[in-house]
């Protein structure tokens, strides 16, 4: 008999850490292995679950190859997520998570952006989102609406500064780009947005493929809801010493659209950094010949693009009616203005 020959090495490393979650694992194993667009191997992570879930995954090992099960005793989502990158063979890495559902096709139209594109650091995907046992909140609606509009490397970057621009579990991640900015960090905010801004900031550019290949599960206990790390002041801190450089060496004084609450809480955070507004922008009459943490505030039609304009407004939809109105008046987003939350 011929020696058996050696498996074909994976051109992706699925890294699928879990805990406690028998109920959807089945299926977002079954999902992910049947996406036969790419060669994967899928590291499955048992993170300390008191569940049936790691017998599902064994069982599952005996029957597929591409399954490697490995546990780690409950070290949480970034030493889980760690163990697996510290496993993977292949040079993509493309994230998933225990409740989720990968769609047809996934895995082959990330590698095909990633290797179009060697500077494109990570890219998700456009994501549907559905609650499990309900409607999904009208915030959680907007979000992914938000997120799954925005297109090309440059959307990305320009959005970065207001919300996570990718859904972590839709992700696929160059492992040289994450081994270059240091893998998976622990700290008081959420792991893959504080990954976003690294990645950014080490020169590597984000993007999505504009199709819907992932079903993103939303529970009530969801880490997104209930996580501290993901509480505002959290996002905004983690934000500042990122938005800080993204400015470094801009010779123009800062003004703030936004002279309310979300813009006074932003600047807060971003005054440690070394942010400050020489000047703020509000349409509401009343704040107009005031002052706010020792800047004028004044009506839109004073500013120019002598300024870098940051874009600080909690109304919804008003984000977007100053966007249409700096755009209409030759302001170049990312070079004159930016977005922020």
């Amino acid at each position: 008999m011929s020696p058996a020959r050696p498996a074909r090495a994976p051109e992706v490393s699925v890294l699928l850490p879990y805990r406690d979650a028998a109920e959807t694992l089945g299926e977002a194993l079954e999902s992910t292995l049947a996406d036969s667009s790419a060669r994967i191997e899928l590291l499955a992570v048992d993170d300390g679950s008191e569940d049936a879930g790691p017998a599902l995954v064994a069982e599952l090992a005996r029957r597929d190859a591409r399954v490697r099960p490995s546990r780690t005793g409950g070290v949480g989502i970034v030493g889980a997520l760690e163990h697996a990158r510290r496993q993977a063979r292949a040079p993509l890495l493309a994230r998933m998570d225990g409740d989720d559902v990968t769609l047809p096709g996934r895995f082959g139209a990330q590698r095909r952006a990633l290797e179009a594109n060697d500077r494109l650091g990570a890219v998700g995907a456009r994501v549907e989102a559905f609650a499990e046992g309900g409607a999904l909140g009208g915030g959680m609606r907007a979000y992914v609406a938000w997120q799954n509009g925005l297109e090309g490397a440059r959307a990305h970057r320009d959005a970065l500064f207001v919300e996570a621009p990718l859904c972590h579990p839709s992700t696929m991640i160059r492992a040289d780009a994450l081994e270059a900015v240091g893998g998976y960090r622990h700290g008081d905010f959420p792991e893959d947005y504080e990954l976003w801004l690294r990645l950014d900031a080490g020169g590597w550019a984000l993007d999505k493929v504009g199709e819907r290949l992932v079903r993103w599960r939303h529970t009530a206990g969801r880490a997104t809801f209930t996580d501290p790390r993901y509480r505002p002041d959290a996002m905004r801190d983690v934000k500042g010493p990122y938005l800080a450089e993204r400015l470094r060496g801009e010779a123009r004084p800062l003004a703030v659209w936004g002279a309310g609450r979300t813009g006074r809480r932003a600047m807060r955070a971003f005054e440690a950094h070394g942010l400050a507004a020489a000047k703020w922008v509000d349409i509401d009459p009343r704040k107009i010949g005031r002052t706010a943490r020792g800047a004028p505030i004044v009506g839109r039609e004073a500013l120019t693009r002598d300024e870098f304009t940051l874009v600080a407004v909690g109304a919804r939809g008003a984000r977007d009616e100053v966007r249409r109105w700096l755009l209409g008046r030759g302001f170049v987003e990312g070079d004159d203005f930016l977005c922020v939350s």
